[in-house]
């Protein structure tokens, strides 16, 4: 019978649910208003820049515009004998164009620019020097290294020679039922022989390996060297421009 009962709106129940705290709303109407700010500030830059680039394309065009005769400079010149194209100087071989102005937009002093695009240019220049003495030394190097290693070639064969020569002698001689050589060098000593067959095969193993490492060291000599100059060019001249 209580749920039939028509509910009485004006009750404590109804007044105390149908109040609501203050503070969200005014968390909303804050937060809104600072959005509108913060737009209205974004806007107010991006005017602010389409302006100036406004004033650069309007500064430009009159730059690249020629001086008409209502111009008093240019009328003066014409009295002076100058002509619409014509290049200064007696000898007519001067600049017809007039001198680029450079309007300076930074906030450096003058010539900062300019100085710091020249100490990271001979920075550049100067790695560069450096990595090209280097390359010419490990060349000379390696070239040194080929000669050297030439040389023992050919002293190992001249041996090699004198060795089978050496041992041809001995047969013709044992052949003949010679058993002492008419001269000492004629014939190989046993001990000699042993030892020269061991370095042999040593000398055989020593080139085979020579061969490799020197290989593997040019690889890895060019790597470093591409390494060393693509981090010069992204680090050393892109950290001075920055």
């Amino acid at each position: 019978m209580e749920g039939d009962e028509e509910e009485d709106y004006m009750s404590d129940l109804f007044i105390k649910q149908d109040v609501r705290p203050g503070l969200p709303m005014v968390r909303r109407v804050k937060e809104s208003i600072q959005k509108e700010e913060k737009q209205k500030e974004a806007n107010e830059k991006n005017r602010q820049k389409s302006i100036k680039e406004e004033e650069k394309e309007r500064r430009d065009l009159v730059l690249k515009s020629a001086l008409g005769n209502e111009n008093k400079g240019f009328a003066l010149l014409q009295k002076m004998g100058y002509k619409s194209g014509q290049a200064l100087g007696k000898s007519g071989e001067g600049i017809v164009e007039p001198i680029p102005l450079n309007i300076k937009t930074g906030r450096s002093g003058l010539g900062h620019d300019e100085l710091k695009k020249r100490k990271a240019e001979e920075k550049l220049e100067n790695y560069r020097q450096k990595l090209h003495m280097k390359k010419q030394a490990n060349e000379q190097a390696a070239d040194q290294f080929r000669i050297r290693f030439k040389t023992k070639q050919e002293e190992r064969k001249m041996e090699g020679d004198l060795r089978k020569s050496q041992r041809a002698c001995q047969q013709l001689d044992m052949q003949k039922d010679i058993d002492v050589p008419k001269e000492t060098w004629f014939w190989i000593e046993p001990e000699e022989e042993d030892k020269k067959d061991e370095e042999d095969k040593e000398d055989e193993c020593t080139s085979s390996d020579l061969s490799t490492l020197k290989i593997y060291l040019q690889t890895a000599l060019e790597t470093v060297l591409q390494i060393m100059t693509k981090a010069s060019l992204k680090e050393g001249v892109l950290d001075e421009y920055v």
